[in-house]
């Protein structure tokens, strides 16, 4: 398959694949994004963030997480390597959990990769937290990012705000009901 960039911003590029037979098909690609579980198993809670979105002009539930790589370029950059994903994913994940949620997470294991259709290329990789415990600093959020409540809810509380269509987010939504099932 052959493949050429016809446009490019900060965080998406536009990309022509070129079929055998000629026909040309068109993805957008995005850097991929990590979201972080943090769950207290023996309370059956789990941390969610109430964060103000643009895109829905209004709040929504959260799990923590961002970016992997800030920019396309970083990211291709990456792609130009052997190393793999899960590295800076998992990185990122702890470093996202710090940054809006004000904890330190020890460890995390691959929960999901979540790919995203045929002509949006967009990985996010959810990951559960092994330990983690507060920040002593608390939150250290972005210019721009507005987290105005980072709270444990209940495990039946959490499906039933996903179901509610409390969570926008949807394939994350979907993901932290397939773990609060795997419970």
């Amino acid at each position: 398959m052959n493949e050429s960039i016809y446009a490019q911003g900060k965080m998406f590029e536009l990309v022509h694949l070129k079929q055998p037979d000629g026909r040309v098909f068109e993805v957008a690609r995005r850097a991929p994004g990590v979201r972080v579980i943090i769950a207290n198993q023996q309370k059956r809670q789990v941390l969610l963030t109430k964060e103000f979105r643009r895109e829905l002009n209004g709040y929504d539930y959260r799990l923590p997480g961002g970016k992997v790589f800030d920019s396309l370029a970083e990211f291709e950059q990456f792609r130009g390597t052997d190393r793999d994903i899960l590295e800076p994913a998992s990185a990122k994940a702890q470093a996202e959990a710090a940054e809006e949620a004000g904890m330190m997470i020890d460890g995390v294991t691959l929960f999901k990769k979540s790919t995203l259709g045929a002509t949006v290329e967009w990985d996010l990789y959810v990951f559960e937290a092994t330990s983690w415990r507060k920040h002593q600093d608390g939150q250290t959020l972005e210019e721009g990012e507005q987290v105005d409540d980072v709270s444990w809810y209940d495990f039946d509380k959490v499906e039933k705000m996903i179901l509610a269509g409390d969570m926008q987010e949807e394939r994350i939504a979907l993901i932290l009901l397939q773990w609060l099932h795997s419970r």
